[in-house]
């Protein structure tokens, strides 16, 4: 891992979601992730070109829903239904992948190792122990609360290795 990796800054994260989005985002520091969000949150692995671990996102259920319902012009009330049966519906899931994938875009710099997205982790399926230890851990990190104008908020952790 080269020390040229940086954790992007709130401002950015915002651009992007809203740029993507179509529609307001505010974003504010936040708390990290915890334990009690990983079985229904939505996970990114993101590697380097050398297929080594580099970034894990977690984004908890809300916020996921929220921006995959807000990626495909759903109203809310998909978000809503989603959040309540605490799964990840299929048409949410595809935009939340489209939304990780552009994501990458704010891990790669010029001169630091190209990032790309590995594998998105969906509610349901098993969570590596290395991806849950980087995203638990202290260390290189973002985390903040992410509202989606007119559907609804929830956390976003980014965690470099």
């Amino acid at each position: 891992m080269s020390d040229t990796s940086v954790i992007p800054v709130a401002l950015n994260v915002r651009n992007l979601f809203e740029d993507l989005l179509g529609r307001d985002v505010n974003v504010s520091p936040g708390d990290p992730m915890t334990a009690a969000d990983l079985p229904t949150g939505v996970f990114a692995v993101y590697t380097d070109e050398m297929q080594q671990f580099y970034a894990v996102l977690g984004m908890q259920l809300a916020l996921a829903a929220n921006a995959g319902a807000a990626l495909g012009l759903l109203p809310a009330g998909a978000a809503e239904d989603s959040i309540e049966e605490k799964t990840l519906f299929p048409n949410l899931a595809e935009n939340v992948f489209e939304l990780c994938n552009v994501l990458t875009s704010l891990l790669n710099r010029e001169g630091s190792p190209h990032v790309k997205l590995y594998q998105v982790i969906y509610p349901g399926m098993e969570l590596p122990n290395d991806v849950r230890a980087h995203l638990l851990a202290l260390g290189k990190r973002l985390d903040l609360t992410v509202e989606v104008a007119r559907y609804g908020k929830g956390k976003l952790s980014l965690s470099l290795a």
